[in-house]
This record gives structure tokens, C-alpha cells and sequence, in this order.
């Protein structure tokens, strides 16, 4: 039997920081589902395939190899891309290329197979809505965009990536329209999902939250 912790939420919301603090806590194994899409993204950079050109993309997918490791760190085809990943480039081409059916078909699988007997916690756009739409928890994070990219500059400040709050911004509020509007697999909040807005909390208050969810669901 498998336990499941679904966090969805918008670019900059803080996912993928509470989601590693709250595992961390729980014992739960984080999946990274955005650092998937990111290494699709990179390895059609890499390939110079366009999102056009179908077949090629089909080819990439059946020999793309993708592997996360325990200490955060990586691997698209047996190279560390860890903060490759999160340059400029990728952002501005990930939102078109995770919509691709073929894409999402693919790490759809690897994510569920990924997740097969475990207690997992994985954060995304669409975890508690299509990925796993049966988690034992569903959690939506979100915040003001003005506080995404705050958060987001900083993050990448700590990774060695230099960006501008302006740059951040702008493509936070570009991401937000193209993820809420998209027809394969928007961004929304599940149905059953708890709701929570993190602009004015801090990110120990918001881990302490879902934290005491998730044990009281755990019994």
C-alpha cells in the first residue's frame, strides 16, 4: 500500500521547498515531477528539436534517461543538470513543452511507477487532478506572484543563479496564464483539495500545517 501526498500550486508558490521539508519530516519520498518536465525541456535544447517536430520528440522520449537523486541533485542521461535546469532557457520553453501530450504521457508513467508501494510526497501542477487523483492528501499552495518571485530570485541566489525580481516576475505571471489556460492538464485546484495561501506565512508555519494534515489523516 502506497501513501500519498499531492502539493499543487503555481510557479514560485514554495512547493518544491515545503515539499522537501515536509517529507523530510514524515519519511516520505519527494518526487520531483518539475525537474522532469525541466530535463525534457533541456534535452530538446540540447537536440535542437522543435516543438513542431513530433517524431523527433517521440525518439527523445523512448531514450531519455531521467534520474533524481536522494541528495536533490539531477541526472539527464548520466549528466548532472541540477542547476542547468533552472536557467533562463528552460523556464521560457517549459510551460509549451510540458503541454505536449506525448510529454506528459511519459512522465505520467514514470511518475506512477516511481511511486508503486511507497509513501511519497510529490509536488506539481497537476499531482491531486490527473497524476494521482486518488492521494490520500491533496494540498493547493499558492501566494501572490509578487511574493512567487521574491522567493523564486532568492532560491535562485542560493543556487548560484543570478536573475532579476522583474525577469522573475514577468515570466511568473506569463507562466500563470499559460498553465491556468492550457487544455491538456491546467492548473486548478482539485475539488477536494485544501486550499492555502502562504504570501504572509513563513516556510516552517506552512510545513507545520500540512505536516499536522497529513498526520492526522495518518491516523
Amino acid at each position: 500500500m502506497s501513501f500519498i501526498v499531492a502539493i499543487d500550486g503555481p510557479a514560485g508558490s514554495g512547493k518544491g521547498t515545503i515539499t522537501k521539508q515536509v517529507g523530510e519530516r514524515l519519511g516520505l519520498i519527494n518526487i520531483d515531477t518539475g525537474a522532469m518536465f525541466r530535463c525534457v525541456t533541456l534535452n530538446m535544447i540540447q537536440e535542437g528539436i522543435e516543438i513542431e517536430e513530433e517524431n523527433k520528440i517521440k525518439e527523445m522520449l523512448n531514450q531519455i534517461k531521467i534520474d533524481l537523486k536522494e541528495n536533490e541533485q539531477v541526472f539527464l542521461n548520466g549528466q548532472e543538470v541540477t542547476k542547468r535546469i533552472r536557467e533562463s532557457d528552460i523556464n521560457q520553453f517549459i510551460s509549451p513543452v510540458s503541454m505536449l501530450p506525448m510529454v506528459r504521457e511519459k512522465l505520467l508513467d514514470l511518475q506512477r511507477k516511481m511511486a508503486q508501494g511507497k509513501n511519497i510526497i510529490m509536488e506539481g501542477r497537476d499531482i491531486g487532478t490527473v497524476v494521482f487523483p486518488n492521494a490520500d492528501v491533496k494540498i493547493y499552495l499558492d501566494a501572490s506572484p509578487e511574493e512567487r518571485a521574491r522567493r523564486r530570485v532568492q532560491q535562485n541566489q542560493e543556487k548560484g543563479i543570478t536573475t532579476s525580481y522583474e525577469e522573475v516576475l514577468k515570466s511568473i505571471k506569463q507562466r500563470d496564464q499559460k498553465d491556468s489556460t492550457r487544455k491538456i492538464a491546467p492548473l486548478r485546484k482539485a475539488e477536494d483539495a485544501i486550499y492555502m495561501d502562504s504570501t504572509n506565512m513563513t516556510i516552517d508555519e506552512v510545513t507545520d500545517t500540512i505536516v499536522e494534515i497529513v498526520k492526522q489523516k495518518q491516523g
